[in-house]
């Protein structure tokens, strides 16, 4: 028996609650039954429009930068002292 200090609309609130989930889950269930999740059939001579843009088939450009010898000398200067506590 329900707490005598629970008001009556919040014991409707969890009883309403609990039977929409209830009847949320059978009609999954009933839906999966009858294959409705299944593929999805493709409409004759139209075509579905495009969600997501469609993939590159090469890799872009890739860009590079000639440095000069004393930005080669920063950068190894750079990478041996962050590599010092390793």
């Amino acid at each position: 028996m329900p707490d005598e200090h629970v008001p009556v609309l919040q014991s409707m609130g969890a009883a309403i609650l609990l039977l929409t989930a209830a009847l949320w889950v059978f009609a999954l269930y009933a839906l999966s039954r009858r294959g409705h999740f299944g593929p999805v059939p493709r409409l004759a001579g139209r075509r579905s429009p495009r969600i997501l843009p469609r993939r590159r088939q090469s890799a872009p450009h890739l860009e590079s930068v000639e440095l000069t010898p004393a930005e080669r000398a920063a950068f190894a200067g750079l990478v041996r002292q962050l590599s010092d506590g390793r």
